[in-house]
């Protein structure tokens, strides 16, 4: 999937920022492009700590961002298909990506990282 290698490779050379450029904008952004529909809610440019982003969900009635896609997108039973949005388990708690068919590609204060099906905990599907 040419157009998912593209956005990886462009959002590998965003630098990280809340509410801008994080895991939730990062997965946002690639369901509109892959769908054509924008779910983001208006949440981007809105929150720039993950303190806030949660604080706005929590107003939302949701527990976090994992929930915010849960009830934007089907959940998938099984293994993910290339370009379906994934929950992971990350170090300071849930966080999305994007699968890529071998890995979780999320993206992080670090940048983009590929992390193992293992680290999985929810599929989103996201179809065209």
């Amino acid at each position: 999937m040419i157009m998912l290698h593209r956005y990886l490779a462009a959002s590998a050379r965003e630098p990280f920022a809340y509410g801008q450029h994080d895991c939730a904008t990062f997965a946002a952004r690639w369901v509109e492009i892959r769908t054509g529909r924008d779910i983001s809610d208006g949440l981007i440019g809105r929150y720039t700590t993950m303190r806030d982003g949660l604080r706005i969900m929590r107003g939302l009635g949701l527990v976090d961002h994992v929930a915010f896609f849960a009830r934007a997108l089907p959940r998938r039973d099984g293994l993910p298909r290339v370009g379906d949005l994934v929950a992971v388990a990350g170090l300071d708690g849930p966080a999305m990506g994007i699968w890529g068919g071998e890995a979780a590609h999320h993206l992080g204060e670090t940048g983009l990282v590929a992390l193992p099906l293992s680290q999985v905990t929810d599929v989103f599907e996201v179809s065209a």
